[in-house]
């Protein structure tokens, strides 16, 4: 039932947002108590009885369609990560029947850790698994956001990080941004592993804790954190921007590498390479510097 009340939930959402401009209708009708398209005009859009989207937006049509779900995708103009949600919440027998078996313990390759080492004095990069766990990271990628081999085992999570640890508010100068697209990224993982049982404690965790949660939450907004531009206030160099990709493995289903990188020539390249230069082990100098001084130091 509850995951029955979340694809109601989710449908509303989506039809709320549409108008009947939006959708390629009129606009006639008389006038609309609530923003967004009817129900019987997501019915007609996707060629089912109103009666049937009825029951399928309160949860009471278990057997539907794939060709009904994807009617509906078209018809609320869902993109490629609300539709693969949408089917999610539509089938949850079905995805519970495939996570029934316990999760293995993830462990990352040694050629991935060699990778992070080779990126390390030019990219940040760490690897982490659908609910953002990060399970391995460059030194580089340390020193830019924060030293996950120093926390606790269950708080080594880039999603945590983002949205609870203070310091990241201070780091990310486009932190809304960021920690916005990091909920939609956990509402969709959520929608796909239902009985994630540590997922679902980071989800609560962040509603009791941050107080922009619920509202994000609620929004229904699904997406994944896939690629972007992030903007940095960083205590040791300063001010400057890292392009982000996100790139799957895979070898290895459910893992996934973060990789940072900054414009060539750039005055962001300069200031990642200074971080690399300050973060580097001493062990690993030629020529047996200190580390570089921070920004702003005499």
């Amino acid at each position: 039932m509850e995951q029955n009340a979340e694809l109601g939930d989710f449908l509303r959402s989506r039809r709320a947002r549409l108008s009947p401009g939006d959708a390629g209708l009129s606009r006639g009708g008389g006038v609309r108590r609530v923003p967004g398209l009817r129900r019987e005009e997501v019915a007609h859009l996707a060629g089912v009885s109103t009666d049937y989207y009825t029951r399928l937006e309160q949860g009471r049509h278990p057997n539907v369609s794939e060709a009904v779900l994807d009617a509906v995708a078209r018809a609320l103009r869902l993109d490629d990560d609300e539709r693969g949600h949408l089917f999610d919440l539509a089938r949850p027998s079905t995805s519970r029947a495939r996570r029934r078996r316990p999760e293995r313990v993830q462990r990352v390759r040694p050629e991935v850790h060699q990778m992070l080492d080779l990126l390390n004095g030019v990219s940040p990069a760490f690897v982490a698994n659908h609910r953002q766990d990060v399970l391995a990271a460059n030194q580089l990628a340390r020193a830019l956001l924060t030293d996950w081999d120093a926390l606790p085992y269950r708080e080594r999570n880039f999603a945590r990080y983002v949205l609870l640890d203070p310091d990241a508010r201070e780091l990310y100068l486009n932190w809304d941004e960021v920690a916005e697209i990091v909920v939609a990224d956990l509402r969709l993982e959520a929608g796909r592993h239902p009985d994630d049982a540590r997922l679902n404690e980071l989800i609560g965790e962040a509603v009791v804790k941050m107080p922009e949660f619920s509202s994000w939450w609620d929004s229904h907004r699904v997406a994944q954190c896939v690629y972007g531009t992030q903007h940095f206030q960083h205590p040791v160099v300063g001010e400057f921007t890292l392009h982000h990709e996100t790139l799957a493995f895979p070898a290895d289903p459910g893992q996934t590498v973060c990789v940072y990188t900054a414009e060539p020539g750039s005055a962001s390249a300069q200031a990642l390479a200074l971080l690399a230069s300050w973060s580097a082990p001493e062990a690993q100098r030629s020529d047996g510097t200190s580390p570089a001084p921070r920004i702003g130091d005499s």
